[in-house]
């Protein structure tokens, strides 16, 4: 039992001011399952307050010259990087996440708040029109400037509580919104210390609020007309919902997958291509939207993928997040653990093998994966979410192109060859929001358009793009008096 006097205890942030409230929500150590902290929720009544200031301080954040933003978000970077040791303890506790894995986004974040103040300075103001393209036209000017759409509603999910939160708020403060963000009830200390940061910057009164607070209290995020956008990442069921339920306001919507990679024949099977599924397969215990869920191998080299992936996946185990050596890390909540192994388990029934793995203890659901799925089933269709991929076999490279396609889901695919026409057929075919030749789909930099079509989601994060989606365009036009 573990003693309250030893957790920490969180406070949320309010019109930019750190607030505690009468209600806690424990967060557990993912891995120990014991509770590691508490953190201040949120009721209706805070929301309010923060809706209201954030809209009330729309003027002073579209006031915010570049140099000043660009110097709030420096600062960030500049705490971050104090910060490092002490957000990767979080990561791993909170989240469950391997050492490796949340060192690594530690490192995100801080490169995710460096774009933003890079772009604050790079991206153009607007542009010139030409207007006189009829004689009736020939004395008017155009000129367009980009505005920002005002107050915004950001909502982000458990698996990458930092880097995902940082990008929905580092946007925010280069496009000059004010924003209250919900961070995921299962991982919200991170958001909070982000949050702790901000209130050191020169950030207009009351232009921002970090609220961790049941669904209930933040429907008002979804459904308020006075937020000009929203955005969430989460799944696709729940941002469905959420966009149907939005009303007029824009929303952007980063939602699941279930990604699938093409090994081609001219592709070379070494270490390196191995240890690279692996990763990009069994990584954060496989919770990750683009994780590699389905591995395609062309039939001349099926034998020996499988043969090579076996053999170092009977290497690995689900283990202690915070060792150095741990791929593997427990998933989020036990619930989550039941349901991918009934998944499994149903799979196998109807014909699948399980080539290593399908085992649970607790959270630590070994890494596992299948062949022969039948693609009507939940773990060949749906994101699964954990640490489990699917081999199949192809002959063709368009009968490929067109297996990936038959998912409902669209967000990245990997495809390896090296023949520039697949290359570009890859590109022409696919019916994904990225295409990554020579590599898992798995990749992300911070800077590069990121989201998916049909199920994936709508619009793009990375940050230039979601600085353009939280802007508007605004038109002059001046009539030449002679």
């Amino acid at each position: 039992m573990t003693n309250v006097c030893d957790v920490v205890d969180y406070p949320l942030y309010v019109a930019g001011k750190a607030v505690t409230t009468t209600q806690w929500l424990e967060v557990h150590d993912k891995y120990r399952n014991k509770i590691y902290a508490r953190v201040a929720l949120a009721d209706a009544k805070i929301l309010e307050k923060a809706i209201a200031a954030s809209v009330k301080a729309e003027a002073d954040m579209a006031a915010l010259k570049p140099f000043q933003k660009q110097k709030i978000l420096l600062h960030c970077v500049k705490r971050f990087n104090e910060l490092r040791e002490e957000l990767t303890e979080i990561l791993i506790a909170e989240g469950g996440k391997p050492r490796g894995a949340a060192s690594a986004e530690v490192e995100r974040l801080i490169n995710t708040f460096q774009l933003a103040a890079d772009a604050v300075t790079q991206l153009d103001d607007g542009h010139l029109l030409p207007l006189a393209v009829t004689a009736a036209a020939s004395r008017y000017r155009g000129m367009v400037k980009h505005v920002p759409i005002g107050a915004v509603s950001l909502i982000s999910p458990f698996n990458f509580p930092l880097n995902l939160v940082a990008h929905k708020i580092a946007p925010a403060i280069a496009a000059g919104c004010p924003f209250v963000l919900k961070p995921a009830s299962l991982t919200p200390i991170s958001a909070l210390m982000i949050a702790k940061v901000l209130t050191e910057t020169d950030l207009p009164k009351g232009s921002w609020s970090v609220l961790p607070c049941d669904r209930q209290a933040a429907d008002s995020l979804v459904t308020d007309d006075r937020f000009k956008l929203l955005s969430f990442t989460g799944s696709d069921q729940v941002g469905w919902d959420m966009k149907a339920r939005a009303g007029r306001k824009k929303v952007t919507l980063e939602l699941g997958g279930n990604a699938a990679v093409l090994i081609d024949a001219d592709t070379v099977i070494d270490d390196v291509l191995i240890d690279r599924l692996i990763s990009a397969a069994y990584g954060h215990a496989g919770q990750v939207c683009i994780s590699v869920q389905r591995i395609l191998v062309h039939a001349d080299l099926y034998a020996d993928v499988k043969k090579k992936l076996i053999t170092k996946l009977k290497k690995i185990k689900a283990d202690d997040p915070t060792l150095s050596t741990t791929l593997v890390g427990p998933m989020i909540k036990e619930a989550e653990a039941i349901r991918l192994k009934k998944w499994i388990d149903k799979a196998e029934k109807k014909g699948a093998k399980v080539l290593v793995g399908g085992n649970l203890q607790g959270v630590l659901f070994e890494p596992t994966l299948l062949e022969h799925v039948d693609a009507k089933l939940e773990i060949y269709k749906d994101e699964a979410f954990g640490p489990v991929a699917i081999l199949e076999k192809f002959k063709d490279f368009e009968q490929g192109i067109t297996i990936i396609n038959q998912s409902r889901f669209g967000l990245q695919a990997g495809v390896y060859t090296q023949n520039l026409n697949k290359m570009l057929y890859a590109w022409d075919h696919l019916h994904v929001g990225g295409v990554i030749i020579n590599d898992v789909p798995t990749f992300r930099v911070d800077n590069m358009p990121y989201g998916g079509v049909k199920d994936s989601g709508l619009g793009r994060e990375g940050i230039h793009s979601a600085i353009r989606d939280m802007q508007e365009e605004r038109l002059l036009v001046i009539k030449e008096i002679s």
